[in-house]
């Protein structure tokens, strides 16, 4: 019998199969499809073309801000500043309305002017099965040559930083979706702000990804999005093929985020975490970073050290708990 995958990202075996099975590139490309790593990147002679593509699937409500946050934030990753955008959408039909695909454009118009990115083309149609747009995105960045930051940089005995805490995209896509049950239970200021997660926190990494780029020595990025932020480690270390101790005390998990983790019986770790970054640094470029990031009002901490591979993932005294799909799923 065929078995029928979930919803969520490919198991990262089949999606490795696939790649080594069917990926071809020639000597222009610097970084070609493997996991872990945020976007491909291009040698375009003085400086390296950073290009990237990312749907948004689990929202409908200002989804057109979420498609170009995330889009940056993987361009920004790499040590790139996003700079030119393109962008597919995919509306439902008999539920399309001239208001719905104005309000897509606005927003993501809006969020290209925050960022300084050039929306540059795209297409749209109105699509045969859909019951809410769907969207995706193609970033393009570039970087200097000796910029370049990969996923797979991290190196034996660095520090491993976190941003603002989890989980940021996953709170604010669960208050937007169960809007009136978690108001009925918890009041209209907490839903608003957990809502509110999308912009403060804020679901951008881009700011303290180019900080940290031109203050330290960045080993590794990595931004954890869908599998959460357990998810973003093991593709990390995936990358680099080095293992991590991780100190489960110093992980942020959000005030509004744990309410709704728990009322949802949903692992935290696990959830989809757009908004945090993940940095790879020696220890005294790390301790740099943190009175950078404190000074420009960024919430960071050291949640954990990059180890030889044999030593897998850690979190305490046990493993890190690994997602087949990531925990959202639970609520639709």
């Amino acid at each position: 019998m065929t078995k029928i995958l979930p919803v969520g990202k490919l198991p990262p075996g089949l999606l490795e199969k696939f790649i080594q099975k069917y990926s071809h590139k020639d000597e222009r490309v610097v970084v070609g499809p493997q996991i872990g790593e945020d976007a491909t990147v291009i040698d375009f002679g003085e400086k390296y073309l950073v290009a990237k593509t990312d749907p948004i699937t689990f929202v409908a409500e200002d989804i057109g801000h979420y498609l170009i946050q995330i889009n940056a934030n993987d361009i920004a990753t790499m040590g790139a500043r996003p700079k030119w955008f393109l962008a597919t959408l995919l509306l439902p039909e008999k539920r399309t309305t001239e208001e719905l695909v104005e309000n897509i454009f606005s927003r993501v118009s809006q969020a290209c002017r925050e960022l300084d990115i050039s929306l540059c083309g795209g297409h749209v149609e109105i699509t045969y099965g859909l019951d809410r747009p769907l969207v995706i995105g193609q970033m393009l960045g570039e970087v200097e040559r000796d910029k370049l930051v990969r996923s797979s940089g991290a190196e034996l005995g660095d520090d491993l930083i976190l941003t603002k805490g989890i989980a940021i995209e996953g709170t604010s896509v669960i208050a937007r979706e169960k809007g009136r049950e978690l108001e009925e239970t918890f009041g209209k200021e907490f839903l608003q702000r957990a809502r509110n997660y999308l912009q403060r926190p804020g679901i951008s990494v881009v700011r303290e990804a180019l900080l940290a780029v031109e203050a330290v020595a960045v080993h590794a990025m990595h931004d954890p999005t869908e599998g959460g932020l357990s998810t973003g480690l093991y593709e990390l270390s995936k990358a680099s093929g080095r293992g991590m101790i991780i100190y489960e005390d110093k992980i942020s998990l959000l005030p509004e985020c744990r309410v709704l983790c728990e009322k949802f019986g949903i692992q935290p770790l696990g959830l989809m975490a757009s908004g945090a970054l993940i940095l790879a640094l020696p220890p005294g470029d790390a301790a740099r970073l943190l009175t950078l990031y404190r000074r420009e009002g960024i919430e960071s901490a050291i949640i954990g050290k990059v180890v030889e591979k044999e030593a897998g993932l850690s979190l305490g005294k046990g493993k890190l708990p690994y997602f087949e799909r990531d925990e959202i799923t639970k609520i639709f």
